[in-house]
């Protein structure tokens, strides 16, 4: 560890970058619009089935007065796979 002048230690790896793409979790996003005649347990239902089956999370909701949920989901992004050696 490197120390700075005001005492704090400074991890080498975490500054120069060490950490990869954990340092920074690269997500993708999907926004969500539910109209007002989505009830509560619908909306459940369809949200978690994108959970179980797409790798989503529930990253924000807003609820509106009329009624509309505005859904924001997250994931992390896959690490593409590198294409295969030809010979």
């Amino acid at each position: 560890m490197q120390s700075t002048g005001t005492g704090l230690r400074i991890r080498p790896w975490l500054m120069s970058g060490g950490l990869g793409h954990y340092a920074r979790m690269d997500y993708e996003y999907a926004p969500l619009r539910l109209p007002p005649h989505v009830d509560r347990m619908t909306a459940t239902v369809q949200l978690t089935i994108a959970a179980e089956y797409s790798g989503w999370e529930l990253a924000r909701v807003q609820m509106f007065r009329d009624g509309t949920r505005k859904v924001l989901l997250r994931r992390r992004r896959s690490i593409p796979e590198l294409p295969a050696l030809s010979f």
